[in-house]
């Protein structure tokens, strides 16, 4: 069973609530339409009612009647959500008729929806940019607890089995944070394993803090603060398998890891590879996406408190309605784990 399947059927038996707030947006209101064939989610749709039925009978959609359409000029929650919204964000200056404003936005109504309850996870981006998705996000759902810093993984889905979970890596921060320092990059380590059990389904991750060094054969600052980071991921999370700094081929291939990294529980067995910088994982993951033909799903953002994922503006339909089993799986995760 490949890994997308997997995460339809564990969304399948465990159902959550997933707000799409691009609601007019064709290929968003067909990939909703596939979900609500296909029964892994239940979808929230943003957007007036009588469009979003209009453009669903031009493109021949069968099933958007069982979602349900919060109409976000005449909602009747409306009052209750501004509310909401002032009292998170008075303290910056918000007053409560620009919350009444901004509770008509639906990137920002989605994630009311959320904090109230009233839903589990977000996706957008397909008409959005990653700020106008993450601003409403950061300002009412907050990073999670102990988290300060917001990061992008990616899954590549390989043709090398014999690296990481049977080809499977998951890289981090490759969409986000530019410059993370040592702590943030801890976080980011701790993130990302976490997006490992969540989305791959790898039980067991195992990761490395990726540098051009090895173990010292290196000097430089950008090398120390991978060491420290590395220090810090394993004082703060002494459960996660962590070992670094490690060149790329000194963290996945076994021969390399054993001669470069001796004694090292991740050298030549990681499965989640910790970029230094974000240059670095952007870079890294498009290369091994176009010349090593592999499949890349993501970023899956994390960090937040509730799963806000982004798209990018060139996705497809496929694309959506995979980050919609990765999105239910991440809020399956995150009710797991209070």
């Amino acid at each position: 069973m490949s890994i997308t399947q997997n995460l339809i059927e564990r969304a399948r038996a465990n159902k959550q609530r997933i707000v799409l707030p691009e609601a007019l947006e064709e290929r968003t209101l067909t990939a909703a339409d596939k979900v609500l064939a296909d029964g892994f989610a239940e979808i929230i749709l943003i957007g007036n009612p009588d469009a979003i039925h209009t453009l669903a009978a031009k493109l021949n959609l069968q099933h958007i009647d069982k979602a349900e359409i919060v109409d976000p000029e005449n909602n009747p929650k409306m009052e209750e959500y501004a509310q909401l919204l002032f009292e998170l964000r008075k303290k910056k200056g918000m007053s409560i008729e620009m919350a009444r404003d901004l509770v008509k936005d639906p990137l920002y109504l989605g994630c009311l929806i959320i904090k109230s309850d009233d839903a589990d996870g977000q996706i957008s981006g397909a008409l959005s940019t990653t700020g106008e998705t993450l601003r409403p996000a950061l300002q009412i759902i907050k990073c999670a607890p102990g988290v300060s810093v917001v990061s992008g993984a990616m899954l590549l889905l390989t043709q090398a089995e014999e690296y990481g979970q049977d080809g499977i890596i998951v890289m981090g921060d490759v969409a986000v944070t530019p410059m993370p320092d040592a702590e943030q990059l801890a976080q980011i380590a701790y993130c990302t394993a976490q997006t490992a059990k969540s989305v791959a389904g790898i039980d067991e991750p195992r990761v490395a803090m990726l540098s051009f060094s090895t173990k010292g054969s290196a000097k430089h600052e950008v090398v120390d603060k991978v060491v420290e980071a590395t220090r810090i991921a394993k004082e703060m999370y002494p459960n996660l398998q962590v070992d670094g700094e490690l060149q790329a081929d000194a963290a996945l291939v076994p021969s390399v890891g054993e001669k470069k990294a001796p004694g090292s529980n991740i050298a030549g067995k990681a499965n989640v590879l910790i970029a230094p910088n974000l240059e670095v994982g952007n870079i890294g993951y498009k290369l091994v996406q176009r010349l090593g033909k592999a499949e890349a799903l993501g970023p899956i953002l994390q960090g937040i408190a509730r799963p806000v994922n982004d798209l990018s503006r060139g996705c497809s339909v496929e694309d959506i309605y995979k980050m919609v089993a990765i999105t239910a799986n991440q809020a399956i995760a995150a009710k797991e784990e209070k």
